[in-house]
């Protein structure tokens, strides 16, 4: 059992920087591969970025250049570096994680193993 606590999140300007953090309970923390994702209200949930348990990276069109996945296996945390947020960027922003890297990424949201409880985002213009 993997339980999810997101933080960070909050209200920033347009062109400014945020940064979320995951931190996971478990001891098989490193086993796992990690997400961020994110539902607009109204839209569906979408990938932004994973990180497989050896550190590979993987990013959306929407976000490559802009945001950056990171993890440390010390603390079991995954963070989510937001720089240049847009107004479209606004959505609640949730952590996953799933041994499985490919039904992390490729696979229905509901397919997840394991899912935080969110954090909002809000860019103003």
């Amino acid at each position: 059992q993997v339980q999810l606590v997101e933080s960070g999140g909050g209200l920033v300007q347009a062109g400014g920087s945020l940064r979320l953090s995951c931190a996971a309970s478990g001891r098989t923390f490193s086993s796992y591969a990690m997400g961020w994702y994110r539902q607009a209200p109204g839209k569906e949930r979408e990938l932004l970025a994973a990180i497989t348990s050896g550190g590979t990276t993987l990013y959306t069109d929407s976000v490559q250049g802009r945001f950056t996945i990171s993890r440390d296996n010390a603390k079991n945390t995954v963070y989510l570096q937001m720089n240049g947020l847009k107004p479209e960027d606004t959505a609640v922003y949730y952590c996953a994680a799933d041994p499985n890297f490919r039904r992390l990424t490729g696979g229905p949201a509901g397919a997840v193993d394991y899912w935080g409880q969110g954090t909002q985002v809000t860019v103003s213009s």
